[in-house]
């Protein structure tokens, strides 16, 4: 297997979800890409996705970073995961999955391997196109709908004028967080972003 990291941004494509809080593992991968200086080209590997390539650092021994966003429906993302594992020999503790999560108040992350999808389809889509849970998972999180609300209406609903305010901030810090799961490894790193924020 090789020295590269399979990063994925969970989210739907086009503008219509863009700003959704489903689609917070798009915003989370777009930084990444702008941090390592690499731009998103559209490949077909398993259905259409695109990929920005680049280094994690400077010199020939920085991680390699594939970063990836499926532009297919959430429920149907695993496909092009699987098919841009197998290209470029992308070990399953290698993969992480970027993505919102109802359990965990707004804004706070958790990280883990392995674990049930907790009703997340892009999830449930990854584990059956890898035939493995043992994938990386950096959650996002987005708090419960308020009142009655309908969850699956909720994850399809804009972030509000209030989360907005520190949106790009939370962004930053999990954009951090991957970098320091890549580099120092998922339990140092879960020490240090597992707090309270």
């Amino acid at each position: 297997m090789s020295d590269t990291w399979l990063v994925v941004g969970l989210g739907n494509p086009g503008p219509r979800y863009a700003a959704n809080r489903h689609n917070v593992g798009f915003m989370i991968v777009d930084l990444l890409a702008r941090r390592i200086g690499g731009s998103f080209a559209r490949k077909s590997r398993g259905g259409p996705v695109e990929v920005a390539e680049g280094r994690l650092g400077v010199g020939f021994d920085a991680p390699r970073l594939v970063l990836a966003k499926p532009l297919v429906y959430m429920n149907l993302s695993g496909g092009p995961v699987a098919a841009l594992a197998q290209f470029y020999k992308v070990a399953p503790d290698r993969i992480v999955a970027l993505h919102d999560e109802l359990d965990i108040p707004y804004g706070q992350l958790r990280m883990k391997i392995g674990g049930g999808e907790g009703g997340h389809n892009g999830l449930r889509s990854m584990t059956k196109s890898l035939s493995t849970k043992d994938y990386v998972r950096v959650r996002f999180g987005i708090g419960r709908p308020p009142g009655r609300q309908d969850p699956a209406d909720y994850v399809l609903s804009d972030f509000s004028a209030n989360e907005r305010k520190d949106l790009e901030f939370l962004v930053d810090r999990a954009a951090d967080a991957v970098e320091s799961l890549i580099v120092k490894g998922l339990e140092p790193t879960q020490n240090l972003y597992h707090a309270v924020t």
